[in-house]
């Protein structure tokens, strides 16, 4: 029979990543106090490339992001980077399907791609499959194991999955990558997973 877990309020898993090469939109000559004007954005455009500007486009919220997106993808520019992203803004659109594909053409092009394997985990752990969804968080973990956000994820399905054991070493990892304000997220969680796994070895001994 198996186990069930306690999840709080705060254990909701974390959402998309998106990729970012470098901070586009930053003017490294003042403070981001204020808006910069359009005329200055338009310009710091004109340098970057087009995986760039769609990025920068992104972030801020444009509208013209997919299309952007997708000319950077038809000239060959962060081939990879761009259909996940292009996959986390179909996703916010409602669109599953596509957002699927776009992160799995994304490991087409890169099978090591981390944001890909995270935000496709995302996805799968939003259908329900929660199988699918471990592998890809454990695939997105071995590639980048300084993010925290994968292992805390990886928790939540590892309990789903009843792998207790697992789960708590997740989300200890988490919380020694993050700041002492942000692992108090996982404390009752973690609390909960390892009261679970107590009860469970003293019924049914070691594992």
């Amino acid at each position: 029979m198996a186990q069930i877990i306690k999840f709080p309020g705060q254990a909701s898993k974390f959402g998309f990543k998106r990729v970012k090469k470098r901070a586009v939109a930053e003017n490294p000559d003042q403070l981001s106090l204020f808006p910069q004007p359009t005329a200055r954005i338009l310009e710091l455009a004109l340098d970057l490339s087009r995986f760039e500007q769609a990025l920068m486009s992104d972030e801020r919220g444009d509208s013209k992001a997919a299309e952007l997106y997708e000319r950077a993808i038809e000239e060959g520019d962060c081939v990879a980077d761009a259909y996940c992203n292009l996959g986390i803004i179909e996703s916010q659109k409602g669109n599953t399907t596509k957002a699927f594909d776009c992160f799995t053409t994304s490991l087409k092009h890169d099978a090591r791609h981390s944001e890909a394997h995270y935000n496709l985990g995302n996805l799968y752990f939003d259908a329900n499959d929660f199988r699918l969804a471990q592998m890809h968080y454990e695939m997105a973990v071995e590639v980048d194991p300084s993010f925290p956000n994968v292992y805390f994820n990886l928790a939540l399905v590892q309990a789903i999955n009843n792998d207790l054991a697992a789960a708590v070493t997740a989300l200890t990892k988490y919380q020694n990558l993050v700041s002492a304000e942000e692992a108090q997220n996982a404390d009752e969680l973690l609390l909960n997973l390892r009261k679970t796994l107590a009860a469970k070895n003293s019924r049914f001994g070691p594992t």
